[in-house]
């Protein structure tokens, strides 16, 4: 075969492709299965769809992800659509996805629990509530302008708290644009700090209607709120993400208004028993001040004044008693530590200290006296053992018993005969002086 009819991988690649996109069956595929190797990446997608008995890469571009309302995870079954086309660079065929939604759930409520998850855990829903103010001067309401909420709020308010002033801040509370309205209107009326309570809301609808308030950013600025929030959204079996991260949650925007503000006719009605209340309280608080007064205009103190020194005196004439008492009791015990104090100064006079000190003196006198003469007669004794002892070893009273010794010209001892030779000059020592002589004749002893 020759060798034009052979094509490049390039070639049969492209062709592969081609085939691909012109295929009508394989323009729009639905697919149900589970994602496989899912990491969320900053921009494009990649990842698999598998089943029981295979596997198909997937891509899903950032402009299709960012529609999607959940956060796919591996093991998610999952609902796509989308064309089926080759990857020229691998020769892979792959899913360009353009939709996805859970399988069995709806991807919106799939997005509510996540975001939920996530905010519980960061502790947006369990961190301490505001206290809304109970006698409120301004409201600021943020809702739609054409909506029944904002009637329902209004009509409430009057008929129960009339003097508290609404301030309406418009808002979109669905679309795409809603998000960012909220979370506009929320920073502004905080960046103005002149309301006592903010009522967020809107009226009741499907998921999607609501979800601009299970938005992530929404729910953290109610949460980040300087002012106390209260939210009504939907009606009373729809719980979004805001009516958690706000301070008190309402059923319905007339609830919302009836939380918000208390009734004025009752707390006139209330002001008004306070004020009876207050009357009668004081009138027998003066009836009680007028019975002491009058018992007392009675008492003796006031017809017999002198009563009142009767108990006084008694008591001066007893601390009188016991002052006394007390006197002669201290002088008797100074006297006798006064007594005490002179003998010892007697034991301690100068004249006794003298006397008794000449009396030690003496004494170690004829002791040292008596010490010493032990001593010299202790040393004599010595003296005349070690004279003895001496004697005994003096080499003149040897040599006065007829002994003598010899010594070489070097004044050496001579201690052996193998130490000299014939005519060898030596000095003879004796006890009163030494003599030179001379080696004649050597005669060694047998041993």
């Amino acid at each position: 075969m020759e060798r034009k009819n052979y094509l490049t991988v390039t070639a049969l690649t492209k062709y592969i492709a081609r085939k691909f996109t012109y295929d009508p069956y394989l323009e729009r595929v639905y697919l149900i299965g589970e994602i496989s190797n899912f990491r969320l990446r900053e921009r494009h997608q990649y990842f698999s769809i598998k089943d029981e008995n295979a596997k198909i890469e997937a891509v899903m571009f950032q402009s299709n992800f960012n529609r999607i309302k959940f956060v796919p995870e591996d093991g998610m079954k999952v609902l796509v659509t989308g064309r089926i086309e080759v990857y020229e660079q691998t020769g892979k065929y792959q899913i360009n996805i353009e939709t996805m939604q859970p399988d069995g759930v709806g991807a919106l409520y799939q997005a509510y629990e996540q975001l939920k998850a996530k905010l519980a855990q960061e502790g947006v829903f369990s961190r301490p509530k505001r206290s809304l103010v109970k006698f409120p001067k301004r409201i600021a309401v943020i809702t739609s302008p054409s909506g029944a909420v904002i009637r329902d709020i209004i009509t409430t308010t009057r008929r129960r708290y009339p003097i508290v002033q609404l301030v309406l801040f418009p808002a979109e509370v669905q679309g795409e644009y809603a998000k960012d309205s909220l979370v506009g209107r929320l920073k502004e009326v905080n960046a103005r700090g002149d309301f006592d309570t903010i009522i967020i809301g809107r009226g009741g609808g499907s998921i999607e209607d609501l979800w601009p308030f299970n938005e992530e950013e929404v729910a953290r600025a109610i949460a980040d709120s300087k002012i106390p929030v209260i939210s009504s959204v939907g009606h009373e079996t729809d719980t979004t993400l805001s009516d958690l991260a706000a301070d008190v949650r309402a059923a319905t925007p007339t609830a919302a208004a009836e939380l918000a503000t208390p009734v004025l006719t009752d707390e006139i009605l209330k002001l008004k028993d306070y004020q009876v209340r207050l009357a009668q309280a004081m009138k027998r608080i003066i009836q009680l001040k007028q019975q002491r007064l009058s018992k007392l205009e009675k008492s003796y103190i006031f017809r017999q004044p002198e009563r009142l020194y009767d108990g006084f005196m008694q008591k001066i004439d007893l601390l009188e008693t016991r002052l006394l008492n007390n006197v002669q009791q201290k002088l008797q015990t100074e006297h006798q530590r006064l007594l005490v104090l002179n003998g010892k100064l007697q034991k301690c006079s100068p004249q006794q200290l003298i006397q008794d000190d000449r009396h030690r003196v003496d004494n170690l006198q004829d002791h040292l006296l008596e010490r010493i003469q032990n001593l010299m007669s202790m040393k004599e004794q010595q003296y005349l053992r070690a004279n003895h002892a001496l004697a005994l070893l003096n080499p003149l009273n040897v040599m006065g018993r007829g002994f003598s010794y010899v010594t070489d010209p070097n004044d050496q001892v001579i201690k052996s005969v193998d130490s000299i030779t014939i005519h060898d000059q030596l000095n003879l020592h004796l006890k009163d002086g030494t003599a030179q002589v001379e080696v004649q004749k050597i005669r060694k002893y047998q041993s």
